[in-house]
């Protein structure tokens, strides 16, 4: 679910100091703001992640102490360790729970800014609004503990049916597909060739019927050819993402993806993926946890690009 900033007065964007980062092509506008002084309107956000008029990105991340805001402050009660939270706003301004790749871009910014110490090998926790995430440095890149899966109509999934048909430009006919939730929703479609895959018209969003409470992300994966290969499965993968439109890359979705390509394929012995991506790859993992649920890790790089400040 969504939650909607208070409504403070816009701060001023002029001197406004900024990152630009991505992970595997999914970028974003990162911002300091660790005592929670600064408020950004939607529209400010927009303008800010618009590629034309703006800096441009995915969305905008500000990073800030949980205890300046009142969600950060209850995950604090339960998980004192995730000082710093992950505000993160869709380009067209609107509030996200959770964003994969994003976390990871967080987490290297936190560094890069001196807010953070984090050696290889070593773990931080952060507050999201789907959470508290457990985030690993490793040699490549960052790992990130993003908690359990479920299926957003379990009912329906336990039969191995599917629960929805999304309809895309592109395609001639609506495709079922399965929603799965990642502390954000996705709606994973099937096909069956790379060039169905390349057919999609991703400019405008797919429709999906029913479409979950808060909208949706949609992916559209195919398979490898075997699917398991030395243990390790693979699939292509291409997304709109809600409140933005078709991405390089979505973590959350990589996660998602892999769910649903695991539970068609029924009985398989890979518990580790690679998503290939238009950005790049990732790598997914499932992880048994201490609260005995299934756990799905997501690895990859991040990368700062540039910095500046507005005019």
């Amino acid at each position: 679910m969504t939650t909607e900033p208070n409504a403070l007065p816009p701060t001023p964007l002029s001197g406004l100091a900024f990152a630009k980062g991505h992970g595997t092509g999914n970028d974003f506008v990162l911002v300091a703001d660790p005592d929670g002084t600064l408020f950004l309107a939607p529209e400010q956000v927009a303008v800010l992640c618009d590629r034309h008029q703006g800096i441009g990105g995915d969305g905008l991340i500000r990073a800030v102490r949980s205890s300046a805001l009142p969600e950060g402050n209850a995950l604090l009660a339960v998980n004192p360790r995730a000082e710093w939270f992950m505000d993160y706003r869709n380009g067209d301004g609107s509030v996200s729970e959770m964003c994969g790749n994003g976390v990871r871009v967080f987490v290297h910014f936190l560094i890069e800014e001196g807010l953070v110490e984090l050696a290889e090998g070593e773990a931080l926790t952060i507050g999201t609004r789907a959470g508290a995430k457990t985030v690993a440095r490793a040699a490549n890149g960052y790992a990130v503990d993003m908690g359990p899966w479920e299926f957003i109509h379990p009912a329906r999934a336990e039969e191995r049916a599917l629960d929805s048909l999304v309809e895309t430009d592109g395609l001639e006919v609506a495709r079922p597909a399965l929603s799965v939730s990642m502390g954000n929703p996705h709606t994973v479609v099937a096909l069956s060739e790379a060039s169905e895959l390349e057919q999609a018209d991703l400019h405008h969003a797919p429709r999906v019927d029913p479409v979950p409470d808060h909208g949706t992300n949609v992916e559209y994966v195919v398979p490898a050819e075997p699917l398991v290969t030395g243990g390790v499965g693979s699939i292509r993968m291409r997304v709109h993402e809600r409140g933005v439109g078709e991405t390089q890359s979505c973590g959350t979705g990589a996660c998602a993806a892999v769910v649903a390509t695991r539970h068609w394929a029924g009985e398989t012995p890979a518990d580790r993926w690679e998503v290939q991506v238009p950005g790049g790859t990732v790598g997914v993992r499932f992880i048994p946890a201490p609260d005995g649920a299934e756990h799905v890790e997501l690895s990859g790089p991040a990368v700062l690009v540039a910095r500046g400040s507005l005019v």
